[in-house]
């Protein structure tokens, strides 16, 4: 008997009704949903890029096809091509189909979902990183030093 009990190592499975509800699947279509592998963003800060071919941008009905795809070595994440069908996309990120030629970036709606916003491919060269907050050093004013 092991002196470790409980899971070895990372989880591999992911059930769909425990899936994020910013994915937007449905309870009704099979058991599993595909699990993010390790990367740029955390679980439930990203969406599987099988997700954003087969359900959002419909190139590709079944898990196969999308393979099938990146295996082309068709897609681009940020301007390196990605083969791993469950590579996490995470907000801000670039999506580049470079066969039909569109350009998406990930970004949120109101409600906190993922959607796809297509933009043009000089602007998928660069990425807002980081909005720093506004700050106002001379708060509170002071009376300026007479002379």
């Amino acid at each position: 008997r092991s002196e470790f009990p409980g899971a070895r190592g990372p989880k591999h499975h992911l059930k769909r009704l425990n899936a994020p509800n910013h994915w937007m699947l449905d309870k009704m279509s099979g058991v599993w949903a595909p699990r993010p592998s390790c990367g740029p963003h955390k679980l439930r800060e990203s969406i599987p890029l099988v997700l954003l071919i087969r359900n959002r941008l419909k190139y590709a009905l079944t898990y196969r096809e999308v393979r099938l795809i990146l295996n082309q070595r068709a897609v681009k994440v940020d301007g390196k091509v990605r083969s791993d069908a469950t590579f996490p996309v995470g907000f801000m990120d670039t999506v580049e189909i470079e066969k039909s030629g569109d350009c998406f970036r990930l970004l949120l709606d109101t409600k906190g979902r993922f959607f796809l916003h297509r933009i043009e491919k000089t602007e998928a060269e660069y990425k807002l990183c980081k909005v720093n907050p506004k700050v106002n050093f001379l708060w509170p004013p002071r009376a300026s030093p007479s002379l």
